[in-house]
């Protein structure tokens, strides 16, 4: 029988929080990594190393990036925090009849440093799914509904991550990985809920995101080819804090579509075990491309 373990460090921020609102930036991020984030030293470092791998100061980013509206978001993070605490559970039993998926999992519940709404990473050991308060504040994915779809999205890459090292393939990296990986766990996440669900779409003062996609499909895949072809990053197609002619994170609609070609002639498992993930997201792409939009 698989089992859902929580971290809950939220409690412990709170207590962190009380003292530290009053404090300067630089007197609040030290005590964020010296107290509350001390106690769980493996979730620290990899946030610490998440910007390390990107040649980021963290400290920088928290400082400009994240302190500043921790109190402005503090109602968000607790909306977040109870609704996390209330849906994993349920969002996972609904993966494991959806996808014949058994497994064992943790949720870490933590305010980070802006690295990330959710991010799968081993924990302990085993497979987890770290859930950042501040990012989820930011993005206005605190409530119920959208929350759901960040859950099961992050249990998607689980999914993922889980089926690749039990057939011993690897993880990758690069913008054709992540336009695959994350499009298989928006397409997962539509899969658990029943739905075709797109949490993204309920980001603060965005109610067309989705329509907007829908409508540039094309000149979205044009874009993305053209940035790769350059040489040049994916991120603003990814990431909360960038964007493409005022839209974020439109890559995980792009990626979605991509999987939902791939579904057409491919078993779920199957499209999770691929190894060549330009070989096969390339050629959707063009399609696209030339059929415009």
């Amino acid at each position: 029988m698989t089992m859902c373990e929580f971290i809950d460090t939220f409690p412990a921020f709170l207590t962190y929080w009380a003292e530290a609102e009053r404090k300067s930036l630089n007197d609040q991020i030290e005590g964020w990594a010296t107290g509350y984030m001390s106690q769980w030293p493996e979730l620290l470092a990899k946030q610490i190393e998440d910007y390390s791998t990107q040649s980021l100061d963290w400290r920088q980013i928290a400082h400009e990036k994240v302190f500043p509206h921790l109190g402005e978001r503090l109602s968000a993070m607790q909306e977040a925090h109870r609704n996390l605490l209330e849906l994993c559970e349920p969002v996972y039993s609904k993966t494991q009849q959806a996808l014949t998926f058994d497994s064992n999992a943790i949720f870490v519940i933590y305010v980070g440093i802006g690295c990330g709404a959710g991010w799968v990473t081993p924990f302990h050991g085993l497979p987890a799914i770290l859930f950042g308060l501040e990012n989820i504040a930011e993005c206005g994915w605190s409530d119920s509904e959208a929350i759901t779809g960040l859950i099961a999205h992050e249990i998607g890459h689980l999914v993922h991550h889980c089926w690749r090292a039990q057939h011993g393939k690897p993880i990758d990296s690069g913008p054709w990985w992540q336009l695959y990986e994350e499009g298989f766990a928006q397409y997962c996440e539509g899969l658990i809920l029943n739905s075709d669900t797109w949490h993204q779409a309920n980001q603060s003062n965005d109610d067309d995101w989705l329509d907007w996609c829908q409508s540039r499909k094309g000149w979205l895949a044009a874009e993305f080819l053209k940035t790769v072809d350059a040489g040049k990053p994916v991120s603003p197609f990814f990431g909360s804090w960038l964007e493409i002619c005022g839209k974020s994170e439109t890559g995980y609609f792009l990626g979605h579509e991509v999987i939902k070609e791939l579904k057409k002639h491919l078993g779920l498992k199957e499209i999770a075990l691929l190894d060549n993930a330009e070989a096969y997201s390339r050629p959707i792409l063009d399609q696209m491309r030339k059929r415009g939009g």
